[in-house]
């Protein structure tokens, strides 16, 4: 005959059950992050996979890289994103560690009628007298005698660009620098910079959706932005003197001969690397942490979270046109965590 139980018995019961439960496994804390746009699209599919497998929460807010590093640096996130490397020096005063966590390419793209994607050829000086509102009307000699196969319409030039603090800002501004004497001498680099001309949108999607539509328009975006939006990108013409197309190949030609080992810090910048197939605007994308944290269960999470990424991410970030970073760095970066990273003074890694 089986037992019975009182009401009330029944309720101390599902009490103990659900005090059991508890015990034995406590919900994992979610993890909050915010900054840059340009890693948005394979974070988003990275942060849900993982609480698909593992029913972690990570919440990420893309705000751009300056907007990443205020808040990580006034504690408000349990990590930043910036495409801009800090210095070493910079780390070491807001007690900060970063490190890579997946590369990327900036691509110019525009939106001329009946112009396909990578038809249009640029040089790396007239990319820069472009963005600088030198040349105005798309029909311009210069343009047209690298271009002598398309009909490029007497249209004016509407330049946009990022209107916050933005790391592809710095990664394309670092690129125009290094390439254009006169952008050097005028404008510079940086993750803002006084704008010659053109309008500011927020974030790579508001870049995007400024370019779709206005006719006539030329922007600049992380590559993933350029192929879920449909717009085409521009040709260039490299160190190496060969105009080249925006690919995971190409990108993967940059970043090839990248001394990781060398970089303090992980400070690394990629653009105009030599070779005949690389893409000449490249950046890796990286997370900042606090090498002193305040809850040993949160930071643990949360580096199970990125070496997750690292050891089972590649795929994902491929077919979102990233390169993934090198077993070797991964292999560096992961043994940086164990020294560097802390909570209450205890290793967390």
């Amino acid at each position: 005959m089986p037992m019975r139980y009182s009401p009330s018995a029944v309720v101390v019961l599902c009490l103990l059950a659900v005090m059991l439960v508890a015990t034995v496994a406590p919900a994992a804390p979610t993890i909050n992050g915010a900054g840059a746009t340009f890693p948005e699209p394979i974070y988003a599919l990275w942060m849900s996979k993982y609480y698909e497998l593992n029913g972690v929460k990570i919440n990420y807010q893309g705000i751009g890289s300056s907007g990443g590093i205020r808040q990580i640096e006034a504690g408000t996130v349990d990590f930043g994103g910036s495409d801009a490397p800090m210095k070493a020096p910079d780390l070491a005063e807001s007690g900060l560690m970063q490190f890579p966590m997946v590369v990327g390419g900036v691509v110019p793209i525009v939106n001329l009628e009946g112009v396909a994607p990578g038809q249009l050829k640029l040089s790396p000086g007239l990319l820069a007298e472009v963005f600088a509102g030198e040349i105005m009307y798309w029909d311009d000699p210069a343009i047209r005698n690298l271009n002598p196969d398309i009909k490029l319409p007497h249209k004016a030039v509407t330049v946009v660009h990022r209107a916050e603090g933005s790391g592809t800002t710095w990664i394309f501004t670092n690129y125009l620098d290094k390439v254009s004497a006169k952008w050097h001498e005028k404008i510079g680099s940086g993750k803002t910079v006084a704008w010659p001309t053109g309008v500011g949108a927020k974030g790579n999607p508001g870049v995007a959706a400024y370019v779709q539509r206005v006719d006539g328009s030329i922007g600049y975006v992380e590559y993933a932005y350029a192929v879920q939006n449909a717009l085409p990108h521009v040709s260039l013409r490299n160190a190496a003197g060969e105009f080249v197309q925006p690919t995971v190949e190409s990108f993967q030609a940059a970043a090839a001969n990248a001394d990781w080992a060398g970089a303090e810090g992980y400070y690394m910048v990629l653009t105009d690397q030599p070779g005949k197939a690389t893409w000449p605007i490249v950046g890796a994308t990286f997370i900042l942490v606090h090498k002193e944290m305040e809850d040993a269960e949160t930071a643990k999470v949360m580096l199970g979270f990125f070496d997750w990424c690292y050891k089972h991410g590649g795929e994902m970030a491929l077919e979102k046109d990233y390169v993934p970073i090198p077993e070797n760095v991964v292999a560096m970066v992961q043994e940086s965590w164990k020294t560097e990273l802390t909570a209450g003074g205890q290793p967390v890694w």
